[in-house]
C-alpha cells in the first residue's frame, strides 16, 4: 500500500455500527491486503487520535434473490472490514451525527 487513504476505503455506517459509537468503537471498510497495523497506523495518521485495538473481519460475499422469479442471480460482494477500539474521551469527527 502506498498511502493511508487506500488502506481506508470508507467509513461504514449501519444500525450497530451506530450503537458501537457509544462504546468507542468505529468501522471502516479497509483493503482486502490490509492488515492490524497498517489500519492502526491509517487511523492514527489521518485522524490524530489513539487507537487502543483492532479487530478485522472478513465478511463473505451473499446471494440474493430476484422478487419474480426467486432464482439466485443477484452476488454481492465480501469485503474486509476493521473495527477500530479508541482511548477514552476520543471520537471521530466524521460520526459526529451518528449516536
Amino acid at each position: 500500500m502506498s498511502t493511508f487513504y487506500e488502506i481506508l476505503r470508507r467509513p461504514l455506517v449501519t444500525e450497530k455500527t451506530s450503537r458501537q459509537v457509544g462504546l468507542n468503537q468505529y468501522s471502516f471498510i479497509v483493503a482486502d491486503s490490509a492488515t492490524r497495523t497498517q489500519v492502526k497506523d491509517a487511523i492514527e495518521t489521518i485522524y490524530d487520535v489513539t487507537v487502543t485495538r483492532v479487530n478485522i473481519i472478513n465478511v463473505p460475499a451473499k446471494r440474493g434473490r430476484r422478487l419474480r422469479s426467486r432464482r439466485l442471480s443477484i452476488r454481492k460482494p465480501g469485503f474486509k472490514k476493521a473495527v477500530v477500539t479508541l482511548a477514552e474521551g476520543q471520537t471521530l469527527p466524521i460520526f459526529e451525527g451518528v449516536q
